[in-house]
């Protein structure tokens, strides 16, 4: 019997690429491949990675190098990118970094296998040659669902094409692909294509499948959650799938991600507070509190009407988990505009604030506008507004000892058990340390007693 080929998937950037990852996992497990954790130890190493800013697509390159590096070794015979830096710039990255032995695109993911072993087997591989996705689907977003029928979008094909590689007691489900908005410092639909949600049948068996998996946390993942059933006529909306998923047997929270402030309305609001398993959770994209700024952002807002959305959430839910990003130094951007990005920042005591520097992004409109500004004052004021977020953030959780809290165990260190709470997203957001040792997957409840930085310290009764 002849023996499987080993591979490896490092899987970078966020929430979304990971479930594109397991699809790829699925892929090659059935076409004849085997699963390994160590890249040291692969064949292949297939490493899906992240094109969004500048420091993702740095951590891409640097991972692809190193397991280039290990092909001097002998066990490593093969390096290949895929994912949205590949698909973002496909012959070029090719071109500029040949020490990987192949750039494949999304459209390459059906036949991964094959492409893999083609690869091992020393035949020529043609690079991904990018294209602007947003053109495979109609303009109207009625007509896309049955049009997508024929276009490759990672992540929508479930069970059959979709392996864990956790064993962690939550996983992310993703609701839909691509985004219609056109804000001008961002290039993802570019290479992720149009909005385009799953059919509720299809998330819901996923749901179940990875109940069955021993999954207890769904975290509904897309580029853009608020939009969900846009496409697929006025009965389907997130408020709708939220009550659907929550009569799934075995799962026990369901966090929403990736929400547009512009686009919450009433209804969404109520259920994602009031629907039995829906978490208190918001992660809201504010990119920045200046109107000004955020019109040239080709978005919309104002501290005021940020602060009037998240003192909605909190009136009727006081512990409400609220996060967001901001981007500091857009082209354009005044002392003025920051003054009032700060003082938005304290205002809003959110649980968690990502505060990241404005990089050109090739292909997007903030590339061609006037009024940059230096590097150096970019990271100027990262830093100075990072640190006001981290305060802000800190005391937001000292504010949480007493609280009680609902936790889900993840895992033991040292002896030390740790989970979240339901205001703590995945890996982002902070952790609970509790005073006794409990099995992954459980929940308990507990009282906050104390807090280091964003972390929670909790004693159960």
């Amino acid at each position: 019997m002849t023996a499987l080929r080993s591979v490896h998937i490092a899987s970078l950037g966020c929430a979304r690429n990971d479930v594109d990852s397991e699809e790829l996992a699925a892929r090659l497990e059935a076409g004849g491949f085997a699963l390994v954790d160590d890249a040291a130890t692969a064949e292949t190493v297939v490493v899906n990675t992240c094109g969004f800013v500048a420091q993702a697509k740095k951590d891409s390159i640097d991972t692809l190098l190193a397991a280039a590096d290990m092909k001097a070794d002998g066990t490593v015979k093969s390096v290949v990118a895929v994912g949205c830096m590949a698909e973002r710039y496909g012959v070029q990255l090719a071109d500029e970094l040949p020490e990987a032995d192949a750039v494949l695109g999304f459209d390459s993911y059906r036949d991964i296998a094959d492409r893999l072993r083609g690869i091992l087997d020393g035949e020529e591989q043609i690079s991904h040659v990018p294209r602007d996705r947003r053109k495979l689907l109609p303009l109207a977003p009625a007509a896309r669902p049955r049009a997508a029928e024929d276009v490759a979008v990672p992540g929508h094909a479930w069970l059959s094409s979709r392996r864990r590689l956790s064993d962690a007691p939550w996983s992310s489900l993703k609701i839909a692909s691509g985004c219609d908005r056109r804000c001008s410092f961002c290039a993802i639909p570019s290479f992720r294509g149009s909005y385009l949600s799953r059919e509720p049948g299809d998330v819901l068996a996923e749901a179940r499948w990875l109940a069955e998996q021993g999954v207890k946390e769904l975290f509904l993942v897309s580029e853009n959650t608020s939009s969900y059933g846009k496409d697929l006529g006025a009965e389907v909306r997130l408020e709708t799938l939220l009550e659907q998923l929550s009569g799934v047997d075995g799962i026990e929270w369901i966090r929403v991600s990736y929400l547009q402030p512009a686009e919450i309305r009433p209804s969404m609001l109520h259920a994602i507070l009031n629907t039995e398993k829906v978490v208190p959770y918001f992660d809201l994209s504010f990119q920045h509190a200046s109107a000004d700024v955020l019109r040239h952002m080709r978005r919309f807002g104002d501290p005021d009407s940020f602060l009037t959305l998240i003192h909605q959430i909190r009136q009727q839910a006081p512990t409400a988990g609220i996060r967001s990003n901001v981007i500091a130094g857009f082209p354009g951007e005044t002392e003025a505009d920051v003054d009032t990005l700060r003082q938005f920042i304290v205002d809003a005591s959110l649980d968690v604030l990502g505060v990241f520097g404005y990089s050109d992004e090739e292909g997007t409109e903030g590339a061609t506008l006037d009024r940059h500004l230096a590097a150096e004052e970019i990271e100027e004021r990262r830093a100075m507004l990072a640190d006001v977020a981290l305060q802000v953030s800190e005391a937001r959780a000292l504010d949480r000892v007493g609280e009680q809290l609902e936790v889900l165990v993840e895992g033991t260190d040292d002896g030390v058990t740790y989970g979240r709470a339901q205001h703590q997203g995945p890996e982002t957001d902070g952790a609970v340390t509790l005073d006794v040792e409990l099995p992954v997957g459980q929940l308990v409840t507990a009282t906050a007693v104390d807090c280091e930085g964003i972390d929670l310290i909790a004693e159960t009764p």
